[in-house]
């Protein structure tokens, strides 16, 4: 049975991206990935890219160890439940179970264990976190189950509706655009002076980034 056969509705193009995705490995092909071109999307099966078959996986290594090891890398302390959101497998207690005496262990308010890599850095609880403005979808926000870490809850749909964020203090605070050749910041909550301040020299520093030196605008807009 044809998968347009049995959801009609959906569309070929849908199904067909669907498919591709989860089912073959793809490279996406530029213009998607270079820097101000937009082009619509192309895919390229993974050997014809590479020009050799991918590597077989590790019939030892369950659903991921290096998958496990390389996340916290980049996302530890993590629950194993942020995990699983962040990747969408199925099967990954085996994998951690396999590293875990590799990994340290902490726990966090909610008494939730928390592993990460033994030399990872974890900066103290009193290290200033500068303000960071982040682009649609970024990881920061979507590696975790558990958002609250980073975004309130009246606040997590815009992790997923593609808006750009502002972190302030590490959490997000803001949500940004441009304009023109100014970035445009609008508050999520009553930014105090010196956050005003801090915030509005970011903006003018990814507004230059932005326009290759041709502008620094950034307007903060009323909290």
């Amino acid at each position: 049975i044809s998968v347009a056969g049995r959801w009609p509705a959906a569309g070929p193009r849908p199904l067909g991206e669907m498919l591709v995705a989860a089912l073959i490995p793809m490279v996406q092909l530029p213009p998607r990935g270079l820097w101000r071109t937009k082009a619509g999307v192309r895919n390229l099966p993974l050997p014809a890219w590479l020009g050799r078959d991918g590597d077989p996986l590790d019939p030892a290594d369950g659903v991921g160890q290096v998958l496990v090891r390389r996340y916290l890398a980049a996302y530890g302390p993590a629950a194993t439940a942020d995990l699983r959101a962040w990747s969408g497998l199925a099967g990954l207690p085996a994998a951690v179970k396999a590293v875990r005496e590799e990994l340290v262990a902490f726990r966090d308010e909610r008494g939730r264990e928390l592993l990460d890599l033994p030399d990872a850095p974890r900066p103290g609880p009193d290290t200033p976190a500068p303000v960071r403005f982040l682009p649609a979808f970024d990881n920061a926000i979507l590696g975790y189950d558990d958002r609250t870490r980073i975004i309130d809850d009246a606040h997590r749909g815009l992790s997923v509706a593609g808006e750009r964020v502002v972190l302030v203090d590490g959490r997000v605070t803001a949500t940004w655009t441009t304009d023109g050749d100014a970035v445009v910041v609008r508050p999520l909550r009553r930014l105090t002076a010196r956050e005003r301040r801090e915030v509005a020299a970011e903006g003018s520093e990814l507004a230059a980034f932005l326009t290759d030196g041709e502008s620094d605008r950034a307007r903060v807009e009323p909290s």
